[in-house]
């Protein structure tokens, strides 16, 4: 009777191993997370960068306008 178990165990142990491998599951590519985040740091730095290009700009003007009154 043990005989007959360990058969039957090792059969299926046996069997169990030939069995066809599971194909790998498909990779994706991960979802972009820090995007919101991203936009909201980089907004007031676009600001800040838009309102330099202003000032420099008003700053050059001004120093034209001085030069053409002669000074």
């Amino acid at each position: 009777m043990a005989r007959r178990l360990l058969l039957a165990v090792l059969t299926l142990a046996l069997g169990a191993g030939c069995s066809k491998p599971k194909p790998p599951e498909k990779e994706r590519p991960p979802e972009p997370q820090a995007t919101q985040l991203r936009e909201v740091i980089q907004a007031p730095l676009d600001q800040a960068g838009a309102a330099d290009a202003a000032a420099r700009r008003a700053a050059r003007a001004r120093r034209g306008a001085i030069e053409a009154a002669g000074g």
